[in-house]
């Protein structure tokens, strides 16, 4: 006997299904989840049934009676900066090819924020967290992995080896910066960015500062402008301090602690008629696309944004694997030389 199918609607379940087809619930869910033990017939009859009334699976409801997901998450500190989203293509990429979706969460530089993000993901059973962490020393991140849920740390380092991080040598890349500067000629220089505690800017100004040593400049022609964030507008009113300073202590180039500050770098001094890099050079950080595409095209020091990602979703898949080894992989990063250096 043919049933009378209701009409279509959204939100079709599976009694609804059942319903419609004239078959148990049991049927149905063989149909989707053991479908070699229902006759074919049957499971023609249960699959039309779907298909006419917009039936979708409750994903979310499967996973987390199984205990899983199918799905990854990334939590990102900051999606102002598309060094991060970069980061996120490359994990989600690595995703796709095994077939995994990806959660995209933002913490905005917030530990509180970041906490309940990390809390929600633990709900929805993912099946693991990479996270570019406010803190990489943070308790929680313990926690987490004490409750079966793998984790691995990007673009940040953590002591001691007991998590997968994957970072860029940045104290090599403040060096790059620093080195490329003093070729072009110059010997008064500023660095530019912040916050002071961030690992990066310590180990960016590191490397800046080692580099300054050993080519027997003098420790007070390499400035420090801090910032408290690393934003166009930190790097715009970094650009008014600079430029407001005597010419006899003026400096002659800046190395921005990422490109974005970089680019309101540039626009203040665009505003204030400096030209670049004739009265001051530039380089930036992070080689975002927007650094080949400013009104004075920036040097930079390119990070393997995409390619971060992409390993640290390798390394998330490869915890669960007998045997596994946490590692710490360190990509080198390479200088960019454009205009805002050169001319």
């Amino acid at each position: 006997m043919t049933s009378r199918l209701p009409s279509v609607r959204r939100g079709a379940s599976v009694k609804d299904v059942a319903a419609a087809a004239g078959v148990s619930l049991g049927t149905v869910s063989n149909v989707l989840n053991r479908p070699e033990r229902v006759r074919p017939a049957t499971r023609e009859k249960v699959e039309q049934a779907m298909a006419e009334l917009g039936f979708v699976r409750n994903e979310g409801a499967r996973q987390l009676r199984a205990g899983t997901s199918s799905a990854l998450a990334y939590v990102m500190l900051d999606a102002r900066n598309p060094f991060f989203t970069d980061v996120a293509q490359g994990i989600e990429d690595a995703a796709a090819d095994v077939g995994l979706s990806l959660f995209i969460c933002n913490s905005a530089g917030s530990a509180e924020r970041e906490r309940a993000h990390l809390e929600h993901l633990q709900e929805q059973r993912v099946q693991g967290i990479l996270i570019t962490p406010v803190d990489p020393e943070a308790d929680i991140l313990d926690d987490i992995v004490r409750r079966g849920t793998p984790v691995v740390i990007v673009d940040r380092t953590r002591g001691a080896g007991s998590f997968c991080t994957v970072a860029v040598n940045d104290a090599l890349g403040g060096r790059l910066a620093i080195e490329h500067l003093i070729d072009c000629g110059h010997t008064r220089v500023a660095f530019i960015g912040g916050p002071p505690g961030l690992g990066q800017i310590r180990d960016r100004w590191a490397g800046a500062q080692a580099a300054w040593a050993d080519a027997g400049l003098p420790a007070d022609q390499l400035l420090r402008l801090s910032t408290q964030e690393l934003t166009v507008a930190a790097g715009s009113e970094a650009g008014e301090r600079l430029l407001g300073l005597p010419a006899r202590r003026r400096p002659t180039a800046a190395f921005c602690g990422n490109d974005i500050t970089a680019l309101g770098f540039l626009q203040q001094c665009i505003r204030a008629g400096r030209r670049v890099p004739d009265d001051i050079a530039i380089v930036g950080y992070d080689d975002i696309e927007f650094a080949a595409a400013a009104a004075v095209p920036l040097t930079s020091v390119r990070q393997p944004r995409q390619e971060l990602g992409r390993t640290a979703a390798r390394l998330v898949a490869d915890e669960s694997l007998e045997g596994h080894l946490h590692e710490q992989v360190v990509f080198v990063p390479e200088l960019v030389a454009r205009s805002s250096t050169l001319g």
